[in-house]
């Protein structure tokens, strides 16, 4: 993680503002138990906290978890805040724990099994993840974190799909660019 921790010292991170599909999904839920995997500097994960969900995030990043608990001290909201490297199996996501699970540009296949059995019945999975048809002017990203086209969707057979698109959006972390994402909001059945 050094990596990150060293983007995150010279505040190459995204914005503190929310995404707008995360803003949109929770704008009418009543505040519950929220789960934030890969979080960042935590703009989501305090956006929740702020609103009165009980937040647990999670991110390998040590630098990305300190400016996180910093954002939420300004704003006076509480998280449960987890430096953990999710990819070595750190974290252990509880079975329908959560009314809320995110992700935002996070892209482990091998752990949406485990994440979709955090959500608990009737509750929602957001997710906004690149895909591998990104702008030639970017830095090329690792094609394992890449989603393919309608991929995303696959992963949610047998939910209810609220939102699905998949569109080029501004990337917060790639400055003016934008990469070719897929979102969607999904409910448990």
């Amino acid at each position: 993680m050094a990596d990150w921790d060293e983007r995150y010292r010279r505040g190459e991170h995204a914005t503190a503002e929310p995404s707008r599909l995360l803003v949109r999904a929770v704008e009418h839920l009543a505040p519950g138990r929220a789960l934030d995997i890969a979080c960042g500097a935590g703009r989501h994960a305090v956006y929740l906290a702020s609103r009165g969900w009980r937040v647990t995030a999670v991110d390998a990043s040590r630098v990305g978890v300190e400016l996180m608990q910093e954002r939420a001290r300004l704003c006076g909201a509480e998280l449960d805040a987890r430096v953990a490297d999710l990819e070595r199996g750190e974290f252990r996501i509880e079975a329908d724990a959560y009314d809320l699970v995110c992700d935002f540009y996070y892209l482990q296949r091998d752990l949406f099994a485990q994440l979709q059995a955090g959500v608990c019945a009737g509750a929602l999975f957001v997710a906004a993840i690149h895909m591998t048809d990104e702008a030639p002017d970017l830095k090329p990203m690792n094609p394992d974190f890449l989603l393919e086209p309608g991929e995303l969707r696959t992963f949610f057979e047998g939910w209810q799909i609220e939102h699905y698109h998949e569109t080029p959006t501004h990337d917060p972390d790639a400055g003016d660019h934008t990469r070719r994402t897929a979102e969607i909001i999904a409910v448990k059945k």
